[in-house]
């Protein structure tokens, strides 16, 4: 192997104006004076998204850049008993892939894993996908998106042959008559979207809010539907079945622009109100109103948040919201349709360029052999040496080490998909519900992961695992076993900014800078592509991801294939890697970008306006028309019971971001929010003798977790609520359940079955 250094990226000028870290809205910011020293930070008034607002993480977002606990040398240890040491650049660089190389060589390249992030700009999630490809091999890479908005990008490509999580302009939300939130806390996961809201109210419009807590999103709801945590399918398929009880569908859209309506309507006519009310807990009189406004209105959205989505059906609950506006014909009308507001800061354009298990670069998919082909040309490489799908995230997780009981059936790697459900449900066994139209892709279900390499399970686990940009030993479901994983690898490196809970459990860390230290693409909700740019100086010592797979190609013998300097060396590969691609970013350029504040894809050429809305005249589907999935309510992986008899569900607070890891280290933030509060109902807390400022110990099948209980109405009696951003023993995760839905894979954060353990008085 050489262990040559090789050149580091090259430093363009400091900007002023780039765009928060955060959360998928990307609102523009401005930094500093342009001297690289920024001290202050303040919403750009001019970029049209956020217009000058900004949430608090937003305001803060600086203060990390110069934060004392700031990694700036890599370090090293043999084991997981030693302390860290520090190491040079290339030590720490030939040591990666001298393990890597090793474990390969042993037991082959399916035994090396890696893990992105929705974090990561485009130019990034591109190049891992090429690294895990091309310089390790392995089939194995997947991104903590896989937790986040996988349910909705699969059911948006079923139904409509493309996902991008909202196809038109967040501007258009305004314009809108009725807009449906199902199960999104926007004011707390996307503060600056509720002027678009706001406005939409001001204009006339109805905003209904579909949740288990009465949130600060349901308080501005013209209308609040508190549902039983799990029936989000069930309420969707009830709103359907009202509508076409008292003929509010629309049948000449149907007719015109989709198929398979007929099995869905047979299938929602056992949802009657009555029914629906005991599943939901939504009375009847609001099930009518909600399907009148929603069918009445002339334009008219349902946008999908966690709540919905992060289920063992989740697929099918977006497959019941999206059958539901399908038959009102509001999809790919003027202020109308489905969206999803996606989570993460690159969640969109992380889901696009083949850091997922069953995707390559501008949402082709890695089984469907023209789109190997199309790629393959481009990165120079014979498309059969292209490893098939692999593992999503939680799977690839708990195939760490030797074959093992798996919570997901099988020998550690998951089995089928109805094994994986029946193993954690204690109420049925469920099958999925059977699809009425063929699936795209010649019958291949480009979001489900069956067994890699034809069904032939490997002889191992993953034995080392590369981590960027994700702490993935807090945000996965079933934390504890996670962890336990994470401990039984042969080797574990991370590329992070900050020591954190997966970094604990590392061989190597490797320090890396942070959003405003580099350039790069990202690729907001509404699948607009902007531009981030470097407004701050790094420390001394730390170097790009970018910097980072290149040597580490290098040293493992492609280096020829990873020649790139600089983010735009990267994302003019990723323009033609994308061409004629259903995400095609091909005439999309950094200048473009400048000019017109972002350009929605797909943009096929540079002389093309880029694509603000889809679905105006026809679907991506071959025929042009959307398809209709008939869905069933089911129980969850898991239900209360005698045992465990409450219902346990996780959100966010407004000043944390996901696991944590970089919020708690701000000060204003950490105060604001110094621990996670246990929601929980008087009556609830009345049963247990709780009060306000209790230590409560919750107990679900896998674990512990300890909160400080905050009483109030806003939570349904038979259920409480906690947020995801602590590790240790305040980590909600430690209860979660890793039911996966059988065709995104997505874990079933939002629903566990607990009880109550202990209660304690805090000092």
């Amino acid at each position: 192997m050489s262990r040559t250094t090789l050149p580091l990226t090259p430093r363009p000028a400091f900007a002023v104006r780039t765009h928060c870290p955060y959360c998928a809205f990307q609102c523009g910011v401005l930094m500093g004076e342009g001297d690289g020293q920024p001290d202050r930070v303040m919403g750009d008034p001019h970029f049209p998204v956020n217009n000058g607002q900004l949430c608090v993480k937003g305001w803060t977002s600086h203060t990390l850049l110069r934060h004392p606990r700031r990694l700036t040398t890599p370090l090293v240890r043999d084991n997981l008993n030693e302390p860290f040491r520090s190491a040079s650049w290339d030590a720490a660089l030939d040591l990666v892939a001298d393990r890597v190389a090793a474990i390969r060589a042993e037991h082959s390249p399916e035994a090396i894993g890696v893990f992105g992030s929705g974090a990561l700009t485009n130019e990034k999630t591109y190049l891992l996908g090429k690294f895990a490809r091309v310089a390790v091999g392995t089939p194995h890479i997947d991104y903590n998106g896989r937790y986040c908005m996988s349910s909705a990008a699969a059911a948006q490509n079923r139904a409509f042959g493309l996902d991008r999580g909202l196809p038109f302009p967040l501007a258009d939300i305004e314009h809108a008559e009725v807009v449906w939130l199902a199960g999104s806390n926007a004011a707390d996961t996307l503060p600056p979207i509720m002027q678009w809201f706001d406005r939409q109210k001001a204009n006339g419009g109805r905003l209904i809010v579909s949740d288990p807590r009465r949130t600060p999103t349901a308080r501005a709801a013209d209308l609040f539907l508190q549902l039983t945590p799990g029936s989000d399918l069930a309420l969707a398929n009830g709103l359907l079945a009202v509508a076409v009880e008292e003929g509010l569908i629309d049948g000449e859209y149907i007719a015109a622009r989709t198929n398979g309506f007929d099995a869905v309507r047979r299938a929602v006519l056992q949802y009657h109100p009555a029914r629906v009310e005991r599943l939901t807990g939504i009375p009847e009189s609001q099930l009518r109103t909600a399907a009148r406004w929603l069918a009445s209105a002339k334009s008219t959205m349902i946008l999908s948040g966690r709540g919905a989505e992060q289920h063992s059906k989740g697929v099918d609950a977006v497959h019941a919201h999206i059958n539901l506006l399908l038959a009102l014909g509001k999809v790919g009308k003027s202020f109308s349709g489905y969206g999803c507001l996606t989570g993460q800061g690159n969640g969109q354009g992380g889901r696009e360029h083949g850091q997922k298990a069953d995707q390559l670069p501008g949402y082709r998919f890695i089984e469907v052999d023209a789109h190997r082909e199309a790629v393959a040309e481009v990165w120079g490489v014979d498309p059969a040496s292209l490893p098939r799908k692999g593992r999503s995230a939680f799977e690839m997780l708990d195939s760490i080490g030797p074959l093992s009981p798996s919570p997901l059936g099988g020998e550690g790697w998951g089995g089928g998909y109805e094994t994986s459900i029946s193993r954690v449900r204690h109420t049925a066994s469920v099958k999925p519900t059977p699809h009425p139209n063929p699936p795209p892709q010649g019958g291949r279900e480009p979001e489900a992961n069956p067994p890699p390499l034809g069904g032939r399970e490997p002889s191992s686990g993953i034995r080392a695992l590369f981590v960027m940009g994700s702490n993935v030993a807090v945000a996965s479901p079933d934390m504890g076993r996670v962890e336990s994983r994470l401990r039984a690898l042969d080797f574990l490196a991370v590329c992070d900014s900050f020591e954190n809970e997966t970094t604990a459990l590392a061989h190597v860390i490797l320090p890396v800078y942070q959003w405003a230290e580099e350039e790069g693409t990202t690729t907001n909700l509404e699948g607009r592509v902007i531009r981030r740019r470097i407004t701050a100086k790094p420390p001394t010592g730390v170097r790009g991801d970018i910097d980072v797979l290149r040597e580490l190609a290098t040293r493992l013998g492609v280096g020829d294939k990873f020649e790139f300097y600089s983010p735009r060396d990267v994302f003019d590969e990723l323009r033609r890697a994308t061409a004629g691609a259903p995400a095609d970013y091909s005439g999309i350029t950094y200048e473009r970008i400048d000019a017109e504040d972002g350009v929605f894809w797909p943009c096929p050429a540079e002389d093309h306006a880029g694509t603000p809305r889809l679905f105006a005249k026809r679907f991506h589907h071959p025929d042009g028309r959307a398809r209709f999935f008939p869905v069933e309510h089911r129980p969850a992986g898991e239900e209360p019971d005698e045992s465990y008899p409450i219902y346990f569900t996780t959100g966010r607070y407004k000043e944390h971001y996901n696991s944590g890891a970089q919020t708690r280290l701000v000060a204003k933030l950490n105060n604001a929010r110094p621990n996670p509060m246990l929601q929980i109902h008087p009556r609830l807390a009345r049963r247990h003798g709780i009060v306000s400022g209790n230590a409560v110990v919750l107990e679900s099948r896998r674990g512990k977790a300890e909160f400080v209980a905050e009483l109030t109405a806003d939570v349904r009696p038979d259920t409480v609520f906690a947020p995801i951003h602590w590790g240790g023993k305040q980590a909600a995760n430690l209860l979660t359940n890793p039911a996966l839905d059988p065709v995104s894979r997505m874990p079933e954060f939002k629903l566990a079955a607990v009880r109550i353990a202990a209660v304690r008085r805090t000092p």
